[in-house]
């Protein structure tokens, strides 16, 4: 099997997306086999919810700007094709060539993110700022490339200030 052209990578900030939401969530299947959608269920949203250690983060335009550079840099420093990125005030979208498991790049995307807004002052020390995992797409063909990069830059509502990526045509 030859390797993906790039993936379509998502991260939610901690707390945003709690399963059951009706903003929807998905549940990673346990026998390796994907992932499912969940149904509305505001008991579970709610279980969820009293786990929290921390209340949920989100981001502000100067923290989203910090995300954003940092994942370019990252990108940039490693010599991975970075297609398009939308930091939105409480998940981030990329789509990003790499020749790396998808994990590895969404682990740099949000260790660095993390590390630059602490240095910045946009977040404490002991904030949480991401959920643990996120969602890791493989994009096998060009056009799939192309309609993740147009879902990223287009289908997120106005800009917040965390797009970069090709000007939408």
């Amino acid at each position: 099997m030859s390797d993906p052209l790039a993936y379509f990578i998502t991260f939610t900030c901690y707390g945003a997306r709690l399963h059951g939401n009706p903003n929807g969530s998905v549940e990673r299947l346990r026998d390796g086999g994907g992932v499912r959608e969940l149904a509305i269920d505001r008991p579970r949203e709610q279980h969820e919810r009293s786990l929290l250690v921390a209340g949920p983060a989100s981001l502000e335009a100067s923290q989203r700007q910090f995300v954003a550079s940092a994942i370019e840099g990252v990108a940039e420093f490693r010599g991975w094709t970075l297609w398009a990125l939308n930091v939105r005030s409480n998940h981030v979208h990329v789509v990003v060539s790499a020749p790396v498991q998808p994990e590895r790049v969404m682990n740099a995307f949000k260790s660095w993110a993390t590390r630059r807004l602490r240095e910045a002052g946009l977040a404490s020390e002991t904030a949480r700022i991401w959920t643990r995992h996120g969602s890791t797409r493989y994009l096998w063909k060009e056009e799939d490339i192309a309609a993740a990069v147009q879902y990223v830059l287009e289908g997120q509502g106005p800009d917040l200030g965390g797009v970069r990526g090709p000007s939408p045509s």
